[in-house]
């Protein structure tokens, strides 16, 4: 393995440079859909953790190989989830944002490493397959998520006895049943009526027809997919 002994400042640099190039990019996608952790968070992340892996490589040389070199590398890996952490979080409805953002802040810090140690192929590869992700698979799964047979609406009522009207009016319309029900006050006004309800499809039926129903029902004024 190359060390630190054996680069040229132009090596470093370019090093450090890839990881920043990478962070940009990976952050560029995020800010485009307008998350929280956008081109800045991602590039410190990256070229912080590709600094740590030259600062070990550094370490390795100058102390005569003594230690273990991964140290430093594997606390990046495991010390980055409190930024991940920190972009998830849970909206009045329930629904779950930042998992992606988390995982995309986790695996830049991943490439810094691989940048920073010099395994160039698995970096540019990597970050091929981050923005396939990004950018393809995230529509395959939107896709899958709306066409699901399972999921949850975020549902508010004009009253409460509307609640117990609607789940008579899903069972004889006979396109899907109440799986669960989870009564809660309307996150709009504080003093409405509202439920989370979990739905299943019968078989060959339409999804988004269904909830085209529900929206046409006159003591639904809002509902929200979850």
């Amino acid at each position: 393995m190359e060390t630190i002994a054996e680069l040229e400042i132009v090596r470093v640099i370019a090093r450090l440079g890839f990881a920043m190039v990478i962070g940009t990019v990976v952050g560029i996608e995020r800010s485009s859909r307008g998350r929280g952790a956008g081109v800045k968070t991602h590039t410190l992340v990256c070229v912080g953790a590709a600094l740590v892996m030259l600062t070990s490589q550094y370490m390795w040389t100058t102390f005569q190989h003594s230690g273990d070199p991964a140290r430093l590398g594997a606390q990046v890996i495991s010390g980055i989830g409190f930024l991940g952490a920190g972009t998830i979080m849970v909206t009045g409805r329930n629904h779950v944002r930042g998992l992606t953002t988390a995982a995309g802040l986790w695996v830049c810090a991943c490439e810094g490493l691989a940048v920073g140690v010099g395994f160039w192929e698995g970096a540019v590869v990597t970050l091929a397959i981050i923005m396939i992700t990004l950018r393809i698979l995230a529509k395959v799964d939107m896709r899958m998520h709306r066409y699901a047979n399972s999921f949850e609406l975020y549902i508010e009522f004009n009253a409460g006895e509307d609640i117990r009207r609607f789940i008579q009016d899903v069972k004889v319309q006979n396109m899907s049943r109440v799986s669960s029900v989870d009564v809660t006050k309307s996150r709009i006004d504080g003093s409405g009526h509202a439920a989370i309800m979990g739905f299943e499809m019968w078989q060959g039926k339409n999804r988004p027809q269904f909830v085209e129903w529900i929206h046409s029902r006159d003591y639904i004024p809002y509902l929200e997919e979850i």
